[in-house]
């Protein structure tokens, strides 16, 4: 395929930015939470959370962790929220037309996942290490946006897994570019909830897929890390080093908790609820990977 003919590869051009304001509320509306440290109510999927305003807004936005809400405030859509409101349904809302409304929340969280592997795959085509594989990322990029603007019906019937499992054998191809050279620790879908990694070197480390819950990783390096998929609730970046780690997500940054310290790459944000000040972190190479006494 000729780069003339692929759709633009920044975020915003892909639309992968939520845009709440062209959405018609269906994080709020189509997805199910229980209960939880993350969410102070139960919500059945396709009913609307109780915080949901007439226009579609959030009567708590500006509150939400003071609330109860702390895992609104973590989501991200990837920009699948505005693209079912404003394309696939063409900016018919569910309360519109309420007959639209089960197959417009069936088709989000699918929406959901291929904005998601857009925002992977636009990356990858970022990486020049991985320019070996920059073509073949172009096209499963401009595949998967042509999806994207299928219809509702067609959508809906997608094999999902079968597309996320045909990019992530790019991704990973990618990734081992772009760590190949440095031998970073194999740890991926590893259970590390509540290890002790304080001051850790895991510099290129295949993080894929591992579960890193309260982890405490103050210190640690995790540069050049690949993070694609891993559960970073409530772990302690304070005074790590996450520079050119790759498939970081800013939700992943928004779950965890880090400072002024904490060095992040260039295309991510330091989220507001995060530490003003500088933390005292253990020193590199200090952690020893076991896991806290419960």
């Amino acid at each position: 395929m000729e780069s003339s003919t692929l759709p633009g590869t920044h975020p915003r051009e892909l639309g992968l930015l939520a845009d709440c304001e062209s959405c018609f509320g269906l994080c709020c509306v189509a997805l199910p939470f229980s209960a939880s440290a993350d969410f102070a109510t139960d919500k059945d999927a396709g009913q609307p959370c109780r915080n949901l305003r007439e226009d579609f807004r959030c009567s708590i936005h500006s509150q939400l962790r003071e609330r109860g809400f702390p895992g609104c405030t973590v989501y991200d859509c990837f920009g699948a929220g505005q693209k079912v409101s404003q394309v696939t349904f063409e900016g018919t809302s569910w309360r519109e037309a309420p007959g639209t409304a089960r197959q417009m929340y069936a088709v989000f969280p699918v929406m959901r996942q291929l904005h998601e592997l857009l925002w992977y795959l636009a990356e990858a085509l970022t990486l020049e290490p991985a320019r070996a594989v920059h073509a073949e990322l172009g096209r499963a990029l401009a595949d998967v946006e042509r999806l994207t603007r299928e219809s509702a019906g067609v959508l809906e019937q997608l094999d999902v897994a079968a597309i996320r499992a045909d990019v992530n054998v790019l991704l990973l191809h990618a990734s081992e570019l772009v760590r190949g050279g440095r031998k970073g620790k194999d740890r991926r879908g590893a259970d590390l909830i509540g290890a002790r990694l304080a001051g850790a070197d895991l510099r290129a480390a295949n993080l894929r897929g591992a579960y890193v819950i309260g982890a405490d990783l103050r210190g640690a390096d995790l540069r050049e890390s690949d993070l694609i998929g891993a559960d970073l609730r409530g772990a302690d970046l304070s005074g790590a080093d996450l520079t050119g780690s790759i498939f970081l997500t800013q939700a992943q940054l928004n779950a965890a908790k880090g400072d002024a310290a904490t060095r992040l790459p260039a295309t991510l944000t330091r989220p507001a609820h995060w530490a003003a000040t500088r933390h005292e972190g253990a020193p590199r190479g200090a952690g020893s990977g076991r896991r806290r006494r419960r």
